[in-house]
């Protein structure tokens, strides 16, 4: 589907499975690619799936009396955008994010699941790892510039509301990741069977408002037999447009990642109280028996923010910002 004369956008997937080797363009800071390379690739993976599948049958304890009924099929689907020129056309690899479907080996069924759950983007790398440390660099206080996920949001907007989402997907996006360590969150009456409780935070963060640019809210809950409170930022709503096995799937998906990428935080030993910083300097927590580099993927983010500078924001500069001042949904 056109965005206008100028962009495109294309869907390519693959399925993440044991077997699962990244491409030549994947952004290797994708936690999942990460997972994927060096000697202990294979069981890696291998061990990922199992705590995904363990998790799920763990909060879809209904009608399944042995723990095994369900399986998670997940799949990376790359969103690129085609950039047409006069001198050129060339082909951008725009967002990432992951798809559940859900194996009900009981019946054979195969369910749709939720699109969205890690994401992952050359643009925000670009906006975090670039240009926000520019704007920052010599001042005594941190500050973001006024337009700060402008471009990013309504490219993500965009892409949402297109042609080629919507055959593929049948609801819109929910974005799974940890909460921020710099907050402070507090435990609220609220309880969803599935979701669990929530907790408020006591102030955005700026996560929070670059997503809110993207067209999302946030709400933060703790599902049952947690360490600590996700962060879900959705469209609509989110106790409301989501079967309870949709929602279980991002779940199971993504505090699997989190329990490998911040133990101290997800797989710590004991569950946040009524108020709850996180932090990731917890030494009471247990290590998964995956390998992952949380060093080299900080150090990749930058490589990956200057590529998309190099290669998106300065080549098409008047081009994007044309679009995006004329853009409206």
């Amino acid at each position: 589907m056109a965005m206008n004369k100028a962009f495109t956008f294309r869907i390519k997937n693959i399925c993440f499975d044991e077997n699962y080797q990244p491409s030549d363009n994947t952004r290797i800071t994708t936690n999942f690619a990460n997972l994927a390379r060096g000697e202990s690739r294979q069981e890696n993976l291998r061990n990922t799936l199992r705590m995904i599948d363990n998790r799920f049958n763990n909060l879809a304890y209904w009608d399944n009396p042995s723990g095994d009924r369900y399986s998670v099929n997940l799949e990376i689907i790359s969103v690129e955008m085609g950039v047409d020129t006069q001198d050129d056309s060339e082909v951008f690899p725009l967002i990432e994010i992951l798809e559940t479907n859900i194996i009900d080996k009981k019946t054979g069924e195969r369910i749709d699941g939720i699109a969205g759950n890690n994401f992952s983007s050359y643009v925000r790398d670009y906006d975090f790892s670039v240009l926000l440390p520019e704007h920052n660099n010599n001042k005594s206080t941190f500050s973001t510039p006024d337009d700060f996920g402008d471009l990013h949001g309504k490219l993500f907007k965009c892409f949402v509301n297109s042609d080629v989402y919507k055959e593929n997907f049948n609801k819109p996006p929910v974005i799974c990741i940890s909460a921020s360590s710099s907050k402070t969150y507090h435990r609220t009456e609220n309880r969803h069977p599935i979701l669990g409780v929530e907790y408020q935070q006591n102030e955005s963060s700026s996560t929070d408002q670059y997503f809110e640019k993207m067209g999302l809210q946030v709400r933060f809950f703790m599902p049952p037999n947690s360490s600590a409170p996700l962060a879900f930022y959705f469209l609509g709503d989110l106790l409301l447009d989501y079967t309870n096995l949709e929602l279980i799937g991002t779940i199971s998906t993504m505090e699997t990642f989190q329990k490998i990428y911040r133990p101290e935080i997800y797989n710590a030993n004991s569950s946040a109280g009524k108020v709850y910083q996180p932090s990731l300097k917890n030494q009471d927590y247990s290590l998964t028996q995956i390998v992952y580099d949380r060093v080299e993927r900080s150090q990749l983010a930058i490589k990956q923010g200057k590529f998309a500078e190099e290669r998106f924001i300065k080549p098409y500069k008047n081009i994007l910002e044309q679009w995006a001042d004329n853009y409206a949904l």
